[in-house]
């Protein structure tokens, strides 16, 4: 049976990567230090994160092609 704890900390391996090559290295400690809510709550912090950084990009390149329409550039 797999544990829920390594689970958990191999999503959050996937959500700190920001190429898809790249490799996280997390400290097997923290499985013992974390219980699982707090494991569950760093994986939904880092869902929130990526989902406000791919808002604020959207939004910066829709001003900057708006703007290049207006050749302010």
């Amino acid at each position: 049976m797999i544990d829920i704890k390594e689970e958990l900390i191999k999503e959050i391996k996937e959500l700190l990567k920001t190429d898809e090559n790249e490799n996280i290295d997390i400290n097997p400690n923290y499985l013992n230090y974390f219980d699982e809510d707090e494991l569950k709550d760093i994986v939904f912090r880092l869902i929130e994160k990526k989902v406000e950084q791919k808002e604020g990009n959207s939004a910066y390149l829709d001003e900057i092609y708006q703007k290049t329409k207006k050749d302010d550039i």
